[in-house]
């Protein structure tokens, strides 16, 4: 009797093991789609140039990037503070917290940090870990560009001495 129940308990195992199996493989597979931005979300490139004031009004720095956590939720903002026009600019991270997205009266986002410029400016600078296709192709035209500046010296140096040589 035990071994009938033994093999029957197999039996039923192994039945109904490929139902699970596709059960689960199924609902891992089934693609889901969202048709419009759900209300009350914000678009990920709207945030990016975005301007960050103070509770003064004063604009304190723009967003350049954003961290998302494993578990897909804005983590950290990147703010670009100090500099003129993105030259001399330094990145700033900061919690996503520490931020507040309203809508203005004219129906403009604004977005505003208890932050002061003098804060921004003393905080340290973020350090990504990771580089976008972007960030590579800047740093190789960056390297490109310094190799040619040096070449282009060093044919400025050979022909003033090519002048020289020819006025003797």
């Amino acid at each position: 009797m035990t071994k009938h129940m033994m093999m029957l308990a197999s039996a039923l195992a192994l039945s109904t093991a490929p139902v699970i199996f596709e059960t689960a493989r199924a609902q891992t597979t089934a693609p889901m789609f969202v048709a419009s931005q759900p209300a009350g979300e914000m678009l990920g490139r709207l945030f990016t140039g975005a301007l960050v004031k103070n509770a003064a009004g004063e604009t304190v720095g723009d967003i350049n990037d954003v961290v998302f956590s494993q578990s897909g939720q804005i983590s950290t903002v990147i703010l670009g503070v100090g500099g003129f026009l993105g030259m001399g600019e330094k990145n700033v991270a900061v919690p996503f917290s520490a931020l507040k997205f309203e809508t203005g009266k004219d129906g403009t986002r604004m977005i505003t940090a208890t932050l002061t410029k003098e804060a921004l400016k003393n905080a340290p600078a973020f350090k990504a870990t990771e580089k976008s296709t972007y960030d590579v192709v800047k740093d190789k035209a960056a390297e490109l560009g310094s190799k040619a500046s040096e070449k282009a010296v060093e044919l400025k140096d050979q022909a003033v001495k090519k002048v020289e040589e020819m006025r003797k």
